[in-house]
């Protein structure tokens, strides 16, 4: 193996370890891991949501098995002997095969599992398993994902400064917008990220005029006009050398000529609230205090109504993942946390606006932005 694949097994392995030391404190006996992140997490592969089982048993005393169908074992990485492979064909039956892996005891105990596994595959088990108690993976996985490794960081890292790259792109005018509909500046969008080593488009959301006033609004057939702000809101997946993608999201707002004067006052706004987020995410501060941080600059400002979402969310394999930056969640930030800092002032049939970067806890437990590129309202197509 080359030192990339070496560190991506090794990153792995202390995964497994953590999750296990976590599965004995909650009192879980087995996990098992279908579609969703934490199968990639761990072993590496990412199965397709076909209505074909894959399921990763991993007992807390035990041999770990993934359990694939036939055809896309050999997409399964093996490096570093993490787990077994229990290949099924199609005249198998693979309940019979994870059920088979549980011991009688286990068979009784807590077991938990992926969050986005097919309901259908749940109901099968819980039939076989009757005296099992069920839960989610995310019990288990969720505070160890939310804390980045150094892998994960550095990749963080490099998916943000390629999204900073198309974004440069959009602010310099290389990106024409007047004249063009949303969907063909997000299709342009969508091609410069993977121009930039992105594996694939996430997403690729362009709201311009009075659609900028949507958070998600979906591109359409809408012709951007002069004199209007475009929201662009985009990311992708990239890969460190590793079969795994982690995430890049970045929102930056353009206007198509100068911007009338409340534009400008409303966008002055947004930056400090950003800003004022972003320092202070810091390690130990509770997770709502960064979104108290940036909301109070929008209410003191009398534009309170209109940031009609929270402040951002956790990111890494998954766009959205723990820890969520709302009101209500206490958990306190610490080294190793990565999220989005995107406040947002929308003003419905008028004109919207948001401003978004990813944020990493460092070592220090001061924030590191990832992305860099300009915070200004930086006006195009003069």
């Amino acid at each position: 193996m080359d030192a990339s694949a070496t560190g991506a097994v090794e990153a792995r392995r202390s995964r497994i370890s953590r999750v296990l030391t976590r599965m004995e404190e909650v009192g879980v006996g087995a996990l098992l891991l279908s579609l969703g992140a934490d199968l990639p997490w761990l072993t590496g592969y990412t199965a397709m949501p076909l209505e074909r089982l894959t399921v990763l048993v991993l007992p807390r005393d035990g041999e770990a098995v993934l359990v694939v169908p036939a055809l896309e074992a050999p997409r399964v990485p093996t490096e570093g002997d993490l787990f077994r492979i229990e290949a099924w064909a199609d005249d198998e039956n693979p309940l019979s095969l994870v059920t088979g892996l549980l011991s009688d005891k286990l068979g009784r105990s807590h077991l938990a599992i992926s969050d986005r596994t097919w309901a259908t595959s749940l109901l099968a088990l819980e039939e076989r398993l009757p005296s099992a108690r069920w839960s989610s993976s995310s019990a288990v996985t969720g505070p160890i994902r939310a804390v980045k490794d150094p892998l994960e960081v550095e990749a963080l890292r490099l998916a943000g400064a390629a999204a900073d790259r198309v974004a440069a792109s959009l602010q310099a005018g290389d990106i024409d917008l007047v004249g063009r509909t949303e969907a063909q500046v997000s299709n342009e969008i969508g091609a410069l990220l993977l121009a930039e080593g992105h594996r694939r488009v996430n997403f690729a959301i362009v709201g311009s005029g009075p659609n900028a006033a949507s958070p998600h609004h979906e591109p359409g057939s809408r012709v951007i006009g002069a004199g209007e702000t475009v929201v662009c809101d985009f990311g992708g997946s990239w890969s460190l050398g590793d079969d795994v993608g982690y995430c890049s999201d970045i929102t930056r707002t353009v206007v198509t000529g100068e911007p009338d004067p409340e534009i400008s006052e409303c966008y002055e706004v947004l930056r400090l609230a950003q800003e004022a987020g972003v320092r202070s995410a810091c390690s130990g501060v509770p997770a709502e205090d960064v979104d108290r941080a940036a909301r109070s600059v929008i209410e003191d400002a009398g534009y309170g109504d209109h940031f009609i979402h929270r402040t951002g969310h956790g990111i890494g394999i998954e766009e959205h993942e723990d820890p969520y930056l709302v009101v209500g969640n206490r958990e306190p930030l610490v080294p190793g946390h990565a999220f989005s800092v995107e406040p947002g002032i929308y003003v419905p049939g008028r004109f919207g606006m948001r401003l978004e970067d990813i944020v990493v806890i460092g070592g220090d437990g001061m924030p590191e932005p990832v992305n860099r590129v300009d915070h200004d309202l930086v006006v195009v197509d003069v």
